[in-house]
Order: structure tokens, then C-alpha cells, then sequence
């Protein structure tokens, strides 16, 4: 018998509560270790230490924005490799290719459709 792969391990930068609840549970569902940080300091300290196959990244949080998370994140070279899908209300185009500019994998709108994340987180976790 062959042993199942590892789940892919995805990091929730988000402060809102009741998105954070829906997503952790709708990514579990699909079968992915998920952590969650509250903040953009939290964020950063996570995803050094745990090293997530995927992050997930709101761009208004507390402490630290999320392009400032998103660019501590592509500036280490421990974590550069790790993709980040920016998922946020801020959808002018400035905000969009500002945050492409700091090193995001793409952008998606919130509210967002949840097949359409699905599809592209599984997209940019190869899968």
C-alpha cells in the first residue's frame, strides 16, 4: 500500500474573523493543512517558521500591511519560493500592480467565487 501524499500546507494572513472561519474550513474540506495569522506581523513570523506551500494574503490587516508582508516574504531568501495569491477588497488597478510589483503570484477580488480560488490555488500549488 502506498502511503498518501502530505497535504499541502497553506498560510491565512486575514483579520477578518468570519472570512478566516469559512476559508480554514472550506480548505480543510479540500484536503490542505491550513494555519492562520490575525495580522501582517504574525504573517511574516509564520511563514518563516513554517514554511507554507502557499500563502494566502489579505492587503488591509493590522500591524503590517500586506504589501509589507508580501515583500518581507519575497525578500528572504528562505521564503522567496513561496507563492502568494493577494485576495482583497483594494482592486483598483494601482492596488492589483502594486501588489504583483512586491512579488504576488496574482490577485483576486474579494467578495471572491469560491470555485474560481479553488482553481487557483491548486493552480499555483501544481496540483
Amino acid at each position: 500500500m502506498t502511503e498518501a501524499a502530505p497535504s499541502k500546507k497553506i498560510l491565512l494572513v486575514e483579520d477578518s474573523k468570519n472570512i478566516s472561519t469559512v476559508l480554514v474550513d472550506v480548505l480543510k474540506a479540500e484536503g490542505y493543512a491550513v494555519i492562520h495569522a490575525p495580522d501582517g506581523v504574525t504573517g511574516v513570523a509564520m511563514t518563516r517558521r513554517e514554511k507554507p506551500d502557499l500563502v494566502l494574503l489579505d492587503l488591509l490587516l493590522p500591524k503590517l500591511s500586506g504589501y509589507d508582508v508580501c515583500n518581507a516574504i519575497k525578500r528572504d531568501n528562505n521564503t522567496r519560493h513561496i507563492p502568494v495569491l493577494v485576495i482583497s477588497t483594494m482592486d483598483k488597478p494601482e492596488s492589483v500592480a502594486r501588489a504583483k510589483a512586491c512579488g504576488a503570484a496574482n490577485f483576486m477580488r474579494k467578495p471572491y467565487n469560491l470555485d474560481d480560488l479553488l482553481a487557483e490555488i491548486k493552480r499555483l500549488l501544481g496540483q
